[in-house]
């Protein structure tokens, strides 16, 4: 018969606990990182390095590891591409306006990969997102500079190679740890009809505008004129109108100081004649009489008077 060997568990139990954490820190401890990877290694939320591909070693629990793809990557820029694989048109990305106020629909593969890690991981929230609209940007500037026919033609390599520089200074400034690989234009068109009506209208509106900036303008500049000579008589025939009332002001003034240096002289004679002279203003047809006042006989004076 076999022996009866008798197990303590209490005595037991520490020891297993003890192996299986040994054991959990052993398989947290070590990392591997494929050729196609970079991994980021932080400790208290600071970067302490970036490991490349191989088996590495980090402190269990205090020290994490975030790995990020280094690959190439591609995205459509005014595409994007189904489930199937088919791709659906993005107007709201893919139309541009050209050189010679044309309307393109214009798509472009960008293709792009991780620089440097850290800064992808901690620079922005959306580094994929800045990308795009930085994309979006350098494309539209630089569509803009060709007509609608170099864009569908000639163009295609020279507003690839201006793209992908414009792209190249912006990501640098904007310090997200990616870089461009390539950008090149898949496809252009000319928009649907719709589109091209709409963009019709736009510019019949805005040329509407102008016009009636033109007129008002116009307007502006026949009234202006007008209103400064009008301005001009007014202020003149004002001005007549004052040396008019001064000079006659003036003149009475001088037949009022003459009158009084005839009424010093003799006032009696000077008041006689002003009354007589206000009496020939008041009453021009009233025929005038002289005596005084004991003739009997009034001879008529009317051969005198005219």
């Amino acid at each position: 018969m076999f022996p009866i060997v008798k197990i303590n568990l209490k005595r037991l139990l520490p020891a297993v606990v003890t192996v299986l954490v040994v054991l959990l820190l052993l398989t947290g401890s070590f990392y591997n990182v494929s050729e196609q990877q970079n991994a980021v290694v932080t400790m208290f939320g600071q970067v302490l390095r970036t490991d490349t591909a191989g088996l590495y070693f980090k402190v269990p629990l205090l020290q994490q590891v975030h790995k990020v793809d280094i690959t190439t990557h591609g995205t459509g820029i005014g595409y994007s591409v189904s489930p199937s694989g088919q791709n659906i048109t993005n107007s709201m990305d893919g139309i541009m306006i050209t050189k010679d106020f044309n309307l393109i629909n214009i798509d472009f593969y960008l293709e792009y990969k991780v620089s440097d890690p850290v800064a992808y991981l901690y620079n922005s929230q959306d580094p994929e997102g800045i990308l795009r609209n930085v994309a979006l940007a350098s494309i539209r500037s630089t569509v803009i500079n060709f007509t609608v026919d170099e864009a569908m033609t000639t163009g295609k390599s020279a507003i690839q190679a201006e793209v992908k520089e414009k792209m190249v200074e912006e990501l640098a400034e904007q310090n997200i740890g990616i870089q461009v690989v390539n950008i090149t234009v898949q496809d252009a068109e000319p928009p649907t009809a719709e589109i091209i009506r709409a963009f019709k209208e736009v510019e019949t509106a805005k040329q509407a505008a102008e016009t009636n900036i033109n007129q008002a303008h116009k307007y502006e500049n026949q009234q202006i004129p007008a209103a400064e000579a009008e301005a001009d008589r007014i202020v003149q025939s004002a001005e007549a109108q004052k040396a008019t009332r001064i000079a006659e002001a003036e003149g009475q003034v001088a037949r009022f100081n003459a009158m009084f240096e005839q009424y010093v002289l003799n006032p009696l004679i000077t008041k006689q004649r002003m009354f007589y002279e206000t009496l020939e203003d008041l009453l021009p047809d009233m025929k005038v009489i002289i005596t005084d006042g004991g003739t009997q006989t009034v001879l008529p004076l009317d051969d005198f008077v005219h």
